[in-house]
Protein backbone atom coordinates (compact mmCIF):
# COMPACT_ATOMS: atom_id res chain seq x y z
CA UNK A 1 0.00 0.00 0.00
CA UNK A 2 1.34 3.15 -0.93
CA UNK A 3 -0.16 6.65 0.04
CA UNK A 4 -0.48 10.09 -2.37
CA UNK A 5 0.20 13.11 0.20
CA UNK A 6 -0.36 16.74 -0.75
CA UNK A 7 0.58 19.66 1.75
CA UNK A 8 -1.72 22.18 0.50
CA UNK A 9 -1.48 26.17 0.88
CA UNK A 10 -4.88 27.85 -0.67
CA UNK A 11 -5.03 29.69 -4.07
CA UNK A 12 -4.23 33.92 -2.39
CA UNK A 13 -7.08 34.88 -3.35
CA UNK A 14 -9.12 32.54 -1.09
CA UNK A 15 -10.23 33.29 2.36
CA UNK A 16 -8.97 29.84 4.72
CA UNK A 17 -12.78 29.29 4.81
CA UNK A 18 -13.57 29.56 1.41
CA UNK A 19 -10.75 27.20 0.50
CA UNK A 20 -12.30 24.64 3.07
CA UNK A 21 -15.87 25.05 1.46
CA UNK A 22 -14.58 24.13 -1.99
CA UNK A 23 -12.46 21.54 -1.12
CA UNK A 24 -14.62 19.76 0.82
CA UNK A 25 -17.84 20.72 -0.40
CA UNK A 26 -16.66 20.71 -5.17
CA UNK A 27 -13.56 19.23 -5.50
CA UNK A 28 -13.83 16.25 -2.87
CA UNK A 29 -16.99 15.35 -4.39
CA UNK A 30 -15.54 15.50 -8.14
CA UNK A 31 -12.44 13.49 -7.06
CA UNK A 32 -14.70 10.73 -5.01
CA UNK A 33 -16.87 10.47 -7.96
CA UNK A 34 -13.65 9.38 -10.17
CA UNK A 35 -12.03 7.68 -7.13
CA UNK A 36 -12.44 4.49 -9.06
CA UNK A 37 -10.66 5.27 -12.24
CA UNK A 38 -7.64 6.40 -10.96
CA UNK A 39 -7.35 3.32 -8.49
CA UNK A 40 -7.61 5.29 -5.19
CA UNK A 41 -9.34 3.23 -2.26
CA UNK A 42 -9.08 5.97 0.29
CA UNK A 43 -9.27 9.96 0.21
CA UNK A 44 -8.70 12.03 3.77
CA UNK A 45 -8.86 15.63 3.86
CA UNK A 46 -7.58 17.23 6.95
CA UNK A 47 -8.28 21.02 7.22
CA UNK A 48 -6.00 23.13 9.37
CA UNK A 49 -7.70 24.69 12.23
CA UNK A 50 -7.40 28.01 13.12
CA UNK A 51 -5.99 27.77 16.72
CA UNK A 52 -3.27 29.56 18.46
CA UNK A 53 -1.32 26.23 18.92
CA UNK A 54 -0.41 26.50 15.15
CA UNK A 55 1.36 29.68 15.89
CA UNK A 56 3.20 28.37 19.27
CA UNK A 57 4.22 24.66 17.60
CA UNK A 58 5.95 26.96 14.62
CA UNK A 59 7.76 29.40 16.63
CA UNK A 60 8.66 27.15 19.41
CA UNK A 61 10.74 24.71 16.71
CA UNK A 62 11.48 27.74 13.78
CA UNK A 63 9.58 25.98 11.43
CA UNK A 64 8.00 27.38 8.21
CA UNK A 65 3.46 29.07 8.39
CA UNK A 66 1.32 25.71 8.64
CA UNK A 67 0.14 24.56 5.62
CA UNK A 68 -4.11 25.01 5.00
CA UNK A 69 -4.57 21.23 5.06
CA UNK A 70 -3.48 17.94 3.51
CA UNK A 71 -4.80 15.91 1.36
CA UNK A 72 -3.76 11.57 1.11
CA UNK A 73 -5.15 8.80 -0.98
CA UNK A 74 -4.26 5.35 -0.67
CA UNK A 75 -3.65 2.99 -3.89
CA UNK A 76 -2.68 -0.33 -4.13
CA UNK A 77 0.50 -0.25 -5.06
CA UNK A 78 2.75 2.49 -7.32
CA UNK A 79 1.97 0.17 -10.23
CA UNK A 80 -1.85 0.60 -9.61
CA UNK A 81 -1.31 4.30 -9.26
CA UNK A 82 0.73 4.66 -12.20
CA UNK A 83 -1.93 1.90 -13.94
CA UNK A 84 -4.76 4.61 -13.11
CA UNK A 85 -2.81 7.64 -14.46
CA UNK A 86 -1.73 6.20 -17.56
CA UNK A 87 -4.99 4.96 -19.08
CA UNK A 88 -6.51 7.28 -21.78
CA UNK A 89 -9.55 8.19 -19.09
CA UNK A 90 -7.30 8.72 -16.06
CA UNK A 91 -4.73 10.90 -18.16
CA UNK A 92 -8.21 12.95 -18.74
CA UNK A 93 -9.08 12.89 -15.43
CA UNK A 94 -5.68 14.00 -14.18
CA UNK A 95 -6.05 17.10 -16.45
CA UNK A 96 -9.26 18.11 -15.12
CA UNK A 97 -8.32 17.00 -10.93
CA UNK A 98 -5.42 19.50 -12.18
CA UNK A 99 -7.83 22.04 -13.56
CA UNK A 100 -9.47 21.95 -10.46
CA UNK A 101 -7.28 22.70 -7.89
CA UNK A 102 -6.34 25.46 -9.92
CA UNK A 103 -9.47 26.89 -8.24
CA UNK A 104 -8.32 26.54 -5.25
CA UNK A 105 -4.63 25.75 -4.52
CA UNK A 106 -1.76 27.67 -4.86
CA UNK A 107 0.45 24.76 -6.10
CA UNK A 108 3.89 27.20 -6.18
CA UNK A 109 3.71 27.21 -2.10
CA UNK A 110 2.30 23.09 -2.19
CA UNK A 111 3.69 19.99 -2.09
CA UNK A 112 2.81 16.71 -2.83
CA UNK A 113 5.04 13.24 -2.36
CA UNK A 114 4.82 9.57 -2.54
CA UNK A 115 5.09 7.61 0.65
CA UNK A 116 5.17 4.21 2.45
CA UNK A 117 2.88 4.18 5.79
CA UNK A 118 4.29 2.55 9.24
CA UNK A 119 1.78 2.39 11.82
CA UNK A 120 3.24 1.95 15.42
Amino acid sequence: MIKFVMCITRHPDMTREEFRDYWKNKHGPFFMGNADTMGAIKYVQSHTIDTPLNEGLRTSRGMLPEYDGVAEVWFESEEALMEGMNSPLGQKLGADLLKDEGNFIDHSKSSAFIVNEHEF
